[in-house]
Protein backbone atom coordinates (compact mmCIF):
# COMPACT_ATOMS: atom_id res chain seq x y z
CA UNK A 1 0.00 0.00 0.00
CA UNK A 2 1.20 3.62 -0.73
CA UNK A 3 -0.09 6.00 2.22
CA UNK A 4 -0.09 9.74 1.87
CA UNK A 5 0.56 10.86 5.31
CA UNK A 6 0.47 14.77 6.26
CA UNK A 7 2.15 15.73 9.58
CA UNK A 8 4.58 13.11 8.58
CA UNK A 9 7.67 14.81 9.70
CA UNK A 10 6.46 15.79 13.31
CA UNK A 11 6.84 13.74 16.70
CA UNK A 12 4.52 11.18 16.15
CA UNK A 13 4.31 11.18 12.46
CA UNK A 14 8.32 10.18 11.68
CA UNK A 15 7.46 7.31 14.25
CA UNK A 16 4.40 6.89 12.03
CA UNK A 17 6.30 6.92 8.60
CA UNK A 18 9.02 4.08 10.22
CA UNK A 19 6.46 1.81 11.29
CA UNK A 20 4.84 1.73 7.73
CA UNK A 21 7.69 1.50 5.83
CA UNK A 22 9.21 -1.38 8.40
CA UNK A 23 5.67 -2.82 7.42
CA UNK A 24 6.76 -3.14 3.57
CA UNK A 25 4.47 -0.02 3.07
CA UNK A 26 5.31 2.82 0.59
CA UNK A 27 5.09 6.47 1.74
CA UNK A 28 4.47 9.72 0.13
CA UNK A 29 4.94 12.66 3.18
CA UNK A 30 3.45 16.29 3.32
CA UNK A 31 6.69 18.64 3.98
CA UNK A 32 6.25 22.13 4.19
CA UNK A 33 9.78 23.19 4.17
CA UNK A 34 13.59 21.93 3.06
CA UNK A 35 14.29 20.74 6.81
CA UNK A 36 11.19 18.73 6.67
CA UNK A 37 11.33 17.21 3.41
CA UNK A 38 15.53 15.94 4.36
CA UNK A 39 13.70 14.14 7.50
CA UNK A 40 11.31 12.42 5.55
CA UNK A 41 14.15 11.64 2.66
CA UNK A 42 15.97 10.04 5.36
CA UNK A 43 13.32 7.33 6.58
CA UNK A 44 12.79 6.41 3.10
CA UNK A 45 9.60 8.22 2.08
CA UNK A 46 8.67 10.40 -0.84
CA UNK A 47 8.02 13.86 -0.48
CA UNK A 48 5.08 16.11 -1.40
CA UNK A 49 6.09 20.16 -0.92
CA UNK A 50 2.89 22.02 0.24
CA UNK A 51 0.95 23.31 2.75
CA UNK A 52 -2.16 22.64 4.22
CA UNK A 53 -3.88 25.38 3.10
CA UNK A 54 -2.60 24.15 -0.75
CA UNK A 55 -5.70 22.13 -1.27
CA UNK A 56 -4.54 21.04 -5.13
CA UNK A 57 -1.66 19.27 -4.20
CA UNK A 58 -3.59 17.52 -0.59
CA UNK A 59 -6.26 16.76 -3.03
CA UNK A 60 -3.42 15.70 -5.86
CA UNK A 61 -1.48 13.37 -3.41
CA UNK A 62 -4.55 11.64 -1.39
CA UNK A 63 -6.01 10.43 -5.00
CA UNK A 64 -2.23 8.97 -6.23
CA UNK A 65 -2.14 6.86 -3.28
CA UNK A 66 -4.05 3.80 -1.35
CA UNK A 67 -4.66 5.34 1.85
CA UNK A 68 -4.21 8.61 3.85
CA UNK A 69 -2.92 9.26 7.28
CA UNK A 70 -3.67 12.99 8.47
CA UNK A 71 -1.91 14.05 11.27
CA UNK A 72 -1.09 17.62 10.72
CA UNK A 73 -3.01 20.42 12.98
CA UNK A 74 -2.00 23.89 13.34
CA UNK A 75 -1.58 24.00 17.33
CA UNK A 76 -0.26 27.72 16.93
CA UNK A 77 -3.52 29.22 15.87
CA UNK A 78 -6.88 30.24 17.73
CA UNK A 79 -8.40 26.65 18.48
CA UNK A 80 -11.95 27.99 16.47
CA UNK A 81 -9.62 28.78 13.66
CA UNK A 82 -6.88 25.54 13.83
CA UNK A 83 -10.61 23.47 13.97
CA UNK A 84 -11.99 25.13 10.69
CA UNK A 85 -8.87 24.38 9.06
CA UNK A 86 -8.92 20.97 10.33
CA UNK A 87 -12.49 20.42 8.79
CA UNK A 88 -11.31 22.23 5.73
CA UNK A 89 -8.88 19.50 5.18
CA UNK A 90 -10.40 16.72 5.73
CA UNK A 91 -13.19 17.28 3.29
CA UNK A 92 -10.69 18.17 0.77
CA UNK A 93 -8.92 14.77 1.73
CA UNK A 94 -12.55 13.01 1.51
CA UNK A 95 -13.25 14.01 -2.25
CA UNK A 96 -10.12 12.98 -3.09
CA UNK A 97 -11.48 9.31 -1.84
CA UNK A 98 -14.58 9.68 -2.55
CA UNK A 99 -16.33 6.61 -4.06
CA UNK A 100 -13.09 4.37 -3.61
CA UNK A 101 -13.01 2.33 -0.49
CA UNK A 102 -9.84 3.54 0.33
CA UNK A 103 -8.91 4.37 3.93
CA UNK A 104 -8.65 8.16 5.67
CA UNK A 105 -7.19 7.93 9.33
CA UNK A 106 -8.37 11.42 11.07
CA UNK A 107 -6.76 12.53 14.19
CA UNK A 108 -8.68 13.64 16.84
CA UNK A 109 -8.25 13.32 20.74
CA UNK A 110 -9.50 11.87 24.04
CA UNK A 111 -10.49 15.37 25.10
CA UNK A 112 -13.21 15.94 23.27
CA UNK A 113 -15.03 14.03 25.45
CA UNK A 114 -16.79 14.67 29.00
CA UNK A 115 -13.90 15.41 31.76
CA UNK A 116 -14.85 13.34 35.22
CA UNK A 117 -15.26 9.76 33.63
CA UNK A 118 -13.49 6.92 31.96
CA UNK A 119 -14.56 7.89 28.12
CA UNK A 120 -14.78 5.36 25.55
CA UNK A 121 -14.92 5.05 21.79
CA UNK A 122 -18.58 4.85 21.53
CA UNK A 123 -19.27 8.19 23.62
CA UNK A 124 -20.20 11.28 21.71
CA UNK A 125 -17.42 14.69 22.23
CA UNK A 126 -19.40 16.93 24.81
CA UNK A 127 -19.71 20.94 24.06
CA UNK A 128 -18.46 21.31 27.45
CA UNK A 129 -15.04 19.25 27.02
CA UNK A 130 -11.81 20.39 27.29
CA UNK A 131 -10.76 19.80 23.29
CA UNK A 132 -14.49 20.60 22.31
CA UNK A 133 -13.77 22.63 19.03
CA UNK A 134 -11.96 19.45 17.20
CA UNK A 135 -15.35 17.65 17.41
CA UNK A 136 -16.66 19.24 14.47
CA UNK A 137 -13.76 17.90 12.15
CA UNK A 138 -14.50 14.16 13.83
CA UNK A 139 -18.26 14.79 12.43
CA UNK A 140 -17.16 15.51 8.75
CA UNK A 141 -14.98 12.45 8.78
CA UNK A 142 -16.89 9.79 9.83
CA UNK A 143 -19.75 11.72 7.44
CA UNK A 144 -17.24 10.53 4.55
CA UNK A 145 -18.39 6.51 5.20
CA UNK A 146 -21.35 7.61 3.71
CA UNK A 147 -19.02 8.49 0.70
CA UNK A 148 -17.54 5.10 0.60
CA UNK A 149 -14.91 6.32 2.29
CA UNK A 150 -12.81 3.38 4.74
CA UNK A 151 -12.81 6.60 7.36
CA UNK A 152 -11.48 6.04 11.23
CA UNK A 153 -10.53 7.98 14.14
CA UNK A 154 -8.00 8.09 16.30
CA UNK A 155 -8.70 10.06 19.32
CA UNK A 156 -5.00 10.37 20.78
CA UNK A 157 -4.38 10.94 24.60
CA UNK A 158 -3.38 14.30 25.12
CA UNK A 159 0.10 13.00 26.52
CA UNK A 160 2.01 11.23 23.69
CA UNK A 161 5.81 10.54 24.89
CA UNK A 162 8.88 8.67 23.84
CA UNK A 163 11.73 9.85 26.12
CA UNK A 164 12.34 13.53 24.97
CA UNK A 165 11.59 16.52 26.92
CA UNK A 166 8.08 17.84 24.73
CA UNK A 167 4.56 17.41 25.07
CA UNK A 168 2.50 17.56 27.70
CA UNK A 169 4.79 15.88 30.55
CA UNK A 170 7.27 17.98 28.77
CA UNK A 171 5.82 21.18 29.73
CA UNK A 172 5.13 20.16 33.29
CA UNK A 173 9.06 19.76 33.39
CA UNK A 174 9.45 23.12 32.03
CA UNK A 175 7.47 24.54 34.83
CA UNK A 176 9.12 22.94 37.92
CA UNK A 177 12.58 24.09 36.12
CA UNK A 178 10.94 27.77 35.57
CA UNK A 179 9.56 27.77 39.40
CA UNK A 180 11.71 25.60 41.48
CA UNK A 181 9.37 23.35 42.86
CA UNK A 182 7.11 20.44 41.00
CA UNK A 183 3.52 20.96 41.25
CA UNK A 184 0.13 20.07 41.27
CA UNK A 185 -3.28 21.32 41.38
CA UNK A 186 -5.84 20.62 43.52
CA UNK A 187 -5.12 16.81 45.19
CA UNK A 188 -3.17 15.93 41.85
CA UNK A 189 -5.81 13.26 41.82
CA UNK A 190 -6.71 14.36 38.04
CA UNK A 191 -6.09 11.57 35.84
CA UNK A 192 -4.34 11.92 32.09
CA UNK A 193 -4.56 9.36 29.61
CA UNK A 194 -0.91 8.58 27.99
CA UNK A 195 0.08 6.55 25.13
CA UNK A 196 4.07 5.52 23.52
CA UNK A 197 4.93 6.86 20.49
CA UNK A 198 5.49 3.90 18.99
CA UNK A 199 2.33 2.23 20.57
CA UNK A 200 0.59 5.35 18.42
CA UNK A 201 2.66 4.00 15.26
CA UNK A 202 1.59 0.97 15.23
CA UNK A 203 -2.20 2.20 15.65
CA UNK A 204 -2.16 4.36 13.09
CA UNK A 205 -0.77 1.63 10.86
CA UNK A 206 -3.02 -0.91 11.64
CA UNK A 207 -6.10 1.28 11.33
CA UNK A 208 -4.82 2.38 7.70
CA UNK A 209 -4.52 -1.70 7.12
CA UNK A 210 -7.42 -2.62 8.92
CA UNK A 211 -10.34 -0.32 10.62
CA UNK A 212 -13.69 -0.61 9.73
CA UNK A 213 -15.43 2.35 8.17
CA UNK A 214 -16.90 4.73 10.64
CA UNK A 215 -14.56 3.02 13.27
CA UNK A 216 -13.47 5.37 16.63
CA UNK A 217 -10.13 4.54 18.17
CA UNK A 218 -9.03 5.56 21.31
CA UNK A 219 -5.28 6.10 21.37
CA UNK A 220 -4.44 5.12 24.74
CA UNK A 221 -1.77 2.85 26.46
CA UNK A 222 -2.88 4.56 30.19
CA UNK A 223 -6.28 4.69 31.06
CA UNK A 224 -5.36 7.63 33.62
CA UNK A 225 -1.68 8.74 34.84
CA UNK A 226 -2.59 10.78 37.63
CA UNK A 227 -0.88 14.60 37.75
CA UNK A 228 0.29 14.31 41.40
CA UNK A 229 2.43 11.08 40.16
CA UNK A 230 3.96 12.82 37.71
CA UNK A 231 4.25 16.49 40.23
CA UNK A 232 6.41 13.39 42.61
CA UNK A 233 8.80 12.26 40.17
CA UNK A 234 9.69 15.45 38.39
CA UNK A 235 10.35 16.28 42.16
CA UNK A 236 12.63 13.58 42.78
CA UNK A 237 14.60 13.96 39.73
CA UNK A 238 15.20 17.41 39.75
CA UNK A 239 15.61 17.34 44.08
CA UNK A 240 13.00 20.23 44.11
CA UNK A 241 10.42 20.38 46.30
CA UNK A 242 6.54 19.20 45.60
CA UNK A 243 4.19 21.51 46.20
CA UNK A 244 0.28 22.16 45.77
CA UNK A 245 -0.29 24.91 43.29
CA UNK A 246 -3.07 27.68 44.40
CA UNK A 247 -5.74 28.38 41.75
CA UNK A 248 -4.82 31.62 41.25
CA UNK A 249 -1.59 31.09 40.49
CA UNK A 250 -2.23 28.17 37.67
CA UNK A 251 -1.45 30.29 34.66
CA UNK A 252 1.65 31.43 36.38
CA UNK A 253 2.83 28.03 37.04
CA UNK A 254 1.64 25.50 34.19
CA UNK A 255 1.38 28.32 31.18
CA UNK A 256 -0.21 27.18 28.23
CA UNK A 257 -1.36 23.73 30.41
CA UNK A 258 -3.22 25.72 33.06
CA UNK A 259 -6.97 24.98 31.68
CA UNK A 260 -6.15 21.42 31.47
CA UNK A 261 -4.11 20.79 34.63
CA UNK A 262 -6.69 20.49 36.84
CA UNK A 263 -9.31 18.48 34.74
CA UNK A 264 -10.02 14.66 35.50
CA UNK A 265 -10.31 13.53 31.76
CA UNK A 266 -9.60 9.31 31.71
CA UNK A 267 -10.03 7.14 28.90
CA UNK A 268 -10.30 3.68 28.18
CA UNK A 269 -9.01 1.39 25.16
CA UNK A 270 -11.32 -1.89 25.31
CA UNK A 271 -13.36 -1.05 22.11
CA UNK A 272 -9.75 -0.43 20.31
CA UNK A 273 -7.96 -3.26 21.41
CA UNK A 274 -10.72 -5.61 20.53
CA UNK A 275 -11.55 -4.32 17.06
CA UNK A 276 -7.58 -4.05 15.91
CA UNK A 277 -5.97 -6.78 17.95
CA UNK A 278 -3.80 -3.78 19.03
CA UNK A 279 -1.84 -3.97 22.05
CA UNK A 280 0.26 -1.09 23.66
CA UNK A 281 3.41 -2.98 24.67
CA UNK A 282 5.83 0.60 25.46
CA UNK A 283 6.67 1.70 28.68
CA UNK A 284 4.20 3.90 30.25
CA UNK A 285 4.70 7.64 31.26
CA UNK A 286 5.86 7.49 34.34
CA UNK A 287 8.75 4.72 33.39
CA UNK A 288 9.03 6.83 30.19
CA UNK A 289 10.07 10.09 32.69
CA UNK A 290 12.16 8.20 34.86
CA UNK A 291 14.31 6.28 32.09
CA UNK A 292 14.04 9.02 29.20
CA UNK A 293 15.69 12.79 28.61
CA UNK A 294 13.15 14.80 30.21
CA UNK A 295 15.98 16.05 32.72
Amino acid sequence: MRVFVTGASGFIGSAVVAELRGAGHEVTGLARSPAAAGRLSALGADVTRATLADTGSLRAAAAACDGVIHLAYQHGEPPDRAAAADRQVIEVLGDALAGSGKPLVVTSGTLVLPAGRAGNESDTPGPEAPAAARAGAERVALALAGRVVRVSVVRLAPCVHERVRRGFAGALVDAAVRSGYAGYLGDGSQRWPALHRQDAASLYRLAVERAPAGAVLHGVGEQGVRLRDIAELIAARLSLPLRQVPTDGAVAYFGWLAALAGIDAPASNDITRSLLGWEPGHPGLLDDLARGDFF
